[in-house]
């Protein structure tokens, strides 16, 4: 089972990928949270270089709430993650499949919500 949806982008600077994935994203109802910037803290960390690598933790809060709502410790598993790396011919963007990072816990109402969120986060990842 594959576990993200992915797009790659290319003619687009990795400035540009982030600040079209955001809007795509806000556009959806979700809100970047949190930021690691693996890139940078690889080499404050370790003194090793790497292509750009950027973590979004995503969230849409309506949705959230319900999912917290029907499964409270499934904040563990939140936020949806988004990453953009650089790869050869441009700027990969991967969202978590929430599906399938959910199918390991025996909910039918958590896996309605998790199949709402993966269609918003895949809309998201589409008209970027």
């Amino acid at each position: 089972m594959a576990y993200t949806i992915d797009r790659l982008l290319t003619g687009f600077s990795f400035d540009d990928a982030d600040a079209r994935t955001r809007a795509a994203l806000q556009a959806k109802g979700f809100g970047v949270l949190t930021e690691i910037d693996v890139k940078a803290t690889m080499k404050k960390k370790l003194d090793k270089d790497m292509p750009g690598y950027r973590i979004l933790g995503a969230c849409n809060p309506g949705m959230a709430f319900d999912a917290i709502g029907v499964e409270p410790r499934v904040g563990a598993m939140l936020p949806c993650n988004v990453i953009l790396r650089e790869v050869d011919g441009g700027v990969e963007v991967s969202a978590v499949d929430p599906v399938a990072s959910m199918s390991a816990i025996e909910n039918a109402d958590l896996h309605a919500v998790a199949g709402k969120v993966r269609d918003a986060l895949s809309q998201a990842v589409a008209a970027i």
